[in-house]
């Protein structure tokens, strides 16, 4: 076959544009494309292959195949040649198809007379959307050009296919974006939500893949990417950047600034695209080469590229964030990622948030647990399936979110809904009651709180008063360091708005995964156990001061009670008092009010502070267990490892006895104790906790409810019996033995 030229190129392709304007279904399309490539190629075979499910390819056109093997004939991912460039995400080339390793010969297509295959993936921005195949009777590798000539072709099918026009009543050819999907992430915030999708940076959508003038294409990519990189250096050159920030942007112009990115896009645009699909071919195939690499770091260039890929496409189409699409009434906010401010700035008006990337510990997971709205992360590939308006469950509590769900799986879904609604109007009516055992004891619970947003919930979940108040959510959503007024009006409003209930301010909890934009980020192979906290307070006392004159001054003559984060010894939490007492002294000298009363704590965050002296117990006002820090250090599992954080279980008998320990510890003083942390909200484990001795438990407002409900129903004794018993028989949880004990007693 002679080599093609760039003209036939752009005739074939402008032959296919004809073609998919013309009226018919999606099978006739499919059926005459596959005739026009056939024809243009001078092959004697072309085939189409679409996913039927992620896993499942299906034989769904044919020119030169038997014609009775379409939507009959169809191979798993990585099966035979086809399975191969489906999974590879690259081209298969051969003169001797049948002598390949993997080869899998269809009986059903009649294709044992053809012996050159070759093959190229149907992908767009890496998803895989199918495989298309040209053979050939006569022994032959096909050319560069040639390959080249069909990976074009692929890349218009690939748009088609997302625009929708290759869709039949077969089941194999239904429509994109129009079938229910499960996506099987982690839970960020628990809690159930029904609503419709909300895109955070919407899909560019190209309408016109193939182009008639590749000059006018060539002048239109070229003013874009140079208008890219001059946005790019007025990025790098703001001066509020952190380290993360400007490693993007510079991964962000090394792309911008590659001649080779521009020129194999140009060659595209010579061979017949439109510039916006040689931005998205160049930018699949991309993805395809990087997605086969075992660096690390490369691979998680893909989003630098993607987010580079998306700019650009938006400078040409000129489709920003704002698509003029109305938000729903009941959002449920889909993105690959989101800052703490732009999600604040939604507000509760979301009810849920989907992510593709983030952590339990992330700056968004805190957020939402602050604004009480459900949030699945990693839930891979989403941002690629949904679009603005989609249907969408979402299961906090399992970490799955159903997108376009069928009608059975929405109405199980709504049943959940309204028993949880069901419970919450149980618990309304406890509201002003005790968390009284029925042996006698009364457990103190309150609230976790970051926001302003929050104090609401103080009043309507029973809440005795805020047992956490973060303070770091204020620095972490601004650009710069807040004013020490700025901190005391907001300090003040919070107490105002508890009413006299006590408010635990703990200090600046910055590090590990919280950085702020404006401080120089340290580059620690370990941050979680690295520079954080009171550690970062000590060794920059000018922050934790200010803070504390904020505090200070907000009181107003009220009582006050702070504490200090991740204490790990002794000196610590003398020194960080320290400053408490000095400025104290300093207000008072400068005429202000200073507090009624004031109480000095500290969180026990890791094991260390357990084992502290004497003089530490009798010296701080009160205790408050960090358990999520805690249980992390305690089994040596990050809790942002997906891999390891849900395989230690809070109720192993080794960690209850550290906490048995700590309450022993705390009532030979007389110091106050509290549990503060994700597992204090959870019933089973909220009765543990208190069956070891705890009196005290902080939770987010939504907790407190299912947790005095059960408290007022157990005796703690029997409770604690109940346990020692699964201990001495060797179990390692006490969770098996507490469940099959609440299943007995009456509700």
């Amino acid at each position: 076959m002679p080599e093609r030229t760039e003209s036939e190129s752009r005739k074939l392709l402008r032959r296919l544009r004809d073609t998919l304007a013309t009226t018919g279904g999606g099978q006739d399309r499919l059926d005459r494309i596959t005739h026009l490539i056939a024809d243009s190629m001078g092959t004697e075979v072309c085939s189409i292959y679409l996913f039927r499910d992620p896993e499942t390819l299906e034989l769904c056109a044919t020119e030169g195949l038997k014609p009775e093997a379409v939507h009959q004939t169809r191979m798993k991912l990585g099966e035979g040649l086809v399975g191969r460039v489906a999974r590879t995400n690259s081209a298969v080339n051969t003169a001797n198809a049948p002598a390949e390793k993997g080869f899998r010969y269809m009986p059903e297509t009649g294709e044992e007379i053809y012996s050159s295959f070759l093959g190229v993936p149907i992908q767009r921005v890496g998803e895989k959307l199918g495989v298309l195949v040209v053979q050939s009777k006569t022994d032959r590798s096909y050319s560069d050009d040639e390959v080249y000539a069909l990976e074009v072709v692929a890349m218009v099918l690939a748009e088609m296919t997302e625009l929708g026009a290759f869709t039949s009543d077969d089941e194999g050819m239904r429509a994109l974006h129009r079938q229910p999907v499960m996506f099987r992430g982690s839970t960020g915030q628990e809690g159930a939500a029904e609503g419709h999708v909300w895109l955070h940076e919407p899909r560019v959508v190209v309408t016109n893949p193939v182009a008639d003038d590749p000059l006018t294409e060539i002048d239109r990519i070229r003013e874009a990417v140079g208008q890219l990189r001059v946005s790019i250096e007025d990025l790098l050159a703001a001066q509020s950047l952190d380290k993360d920030q400007v490693q993007v942007l510079e991964a962000y112009r090394m792309f911008a600034n590659s001649r080779g990115w521009l020129r194999r896009m140009e060659e595209d645009i010579m061979r017949g695209l439109s510039a916006e699909a040689a931005v998205e071919k160049e930018q699949s195939a991309a993805r395809a080469r990087m997605e086969q690499v075992e660096d690390g770091y490369l691979r998680e260039r893909l989003s630098d590229l993607d987010d580079l890929s998306n700019r650009l496409l938006r400078q040409l189409t000129g489709q920003g964030a704002d698509t003029g699409a109305e938000m729903p009434s009941d959002p449920v906010l889909v993105a690959r990622n989101i800052g703490p401010a732009e999600l604040l700035d939604y507000g509760r008006k979301l009810k849920g948030v989907v992510l593709e990337e983030g952590s339990v510990g992330s700056h968004a997971a805190v957020v939402a647990r602050a604004l009480a709205i459900p949030l699945i992360i990693n839930a891979g590939r989403i941002t690629s399936e949904a679009l603005n308006g989609d249907h969408i469950l979402v299961d906090g509590d399992q970490g799955i979110a159903h997108l376009r769900p069928e009608e059975t799986v929405a109405r199980a879904f709504r049943d959940k809904i309204a028993m949880q609604a069901e419970a919450q109007q149980r618990y309304a009516s406890l509201r002003e009651l005790p968390a009284q055992t029925a042996c006698g004891q009364v457990i103190g619970l309150h609230m976790n709180a970051g926001l302003m947003a929050d104090l609401p919930s103080l009043e309507g979940s029973g809440a005795e008063g805020v047992g956490l108040f973060r303070t770091e959510l204020q620095f972490l959503v601004r650009n710069k360091m807040p004013r020490r007024a700025e901190l005391a009006q907001l300090y003040a409003r919070v107490m105002d708005a508890a009413q006299g209930r006590r408010v635990a301010f703990r200090t600046l909890d910055i590090g590990s995964d919280k950085v702020l934009p404006y401080m120089k980020p340290q580059d620690e192979p370990n941050p979680a156990m690295g520079w954080r906290a009171i550690r970062v307070g000590l060794d920059k006392p000018g922050v934790l001061r200010m803070q504390v004159q904020a505090l200070i001054r907000a009181a107003n003559g009220r009582p006050l009670t702070v504490m200090f984060p991740f204490i790990t010894e002794f000196s610590e939490f003398q020194q960080a008092r320290s400053h408490v007492l000095r400025e104290l002294h300093r207000e008072k000298s400068l005429g202000h009010i200073t507090p009624e009363t004031i109480e000095i704590g500290a969180m026990l965050e890791t094991p260390s502070l357990a084992f502290a002296p004497r003089a530490f117990f009798d010296l701080v006002d009160f205790v408050s267990i960090g358990g999520n820090d805690l249980k992390q250090f305690f089994f040596a599992a990050d809790r942002e490892n997906e891999r390891v954080r849900r395989r230690y279980d809070m109720l192993n008998f080794t960690f209850l006895s550290f906490i048995e320990q700590i309450v022993q510890r705390c009532a030979e003083t007389g110091t106050p104790l509290s549990y503060c942390g994700e597992d204090a909200g959870r019933p089973i484990e909220a009765l543990a906790l208190a069956a070891m001795g705890l009196r005290s438990l902080s939770m987010r407002p939504a907790s407190i409810g299912p947790v005095k409900a059960l408290l007022r129903r157990v005796d703690l004794t029997q409770a604690r019996e109940v346990m020692m018993t699964a201990q001495e028989r060797g179990e390692d949880s006490a969770r098996d033995a507490l469940m099959g004990w609440l299943a007995e007693l009456p509700v």
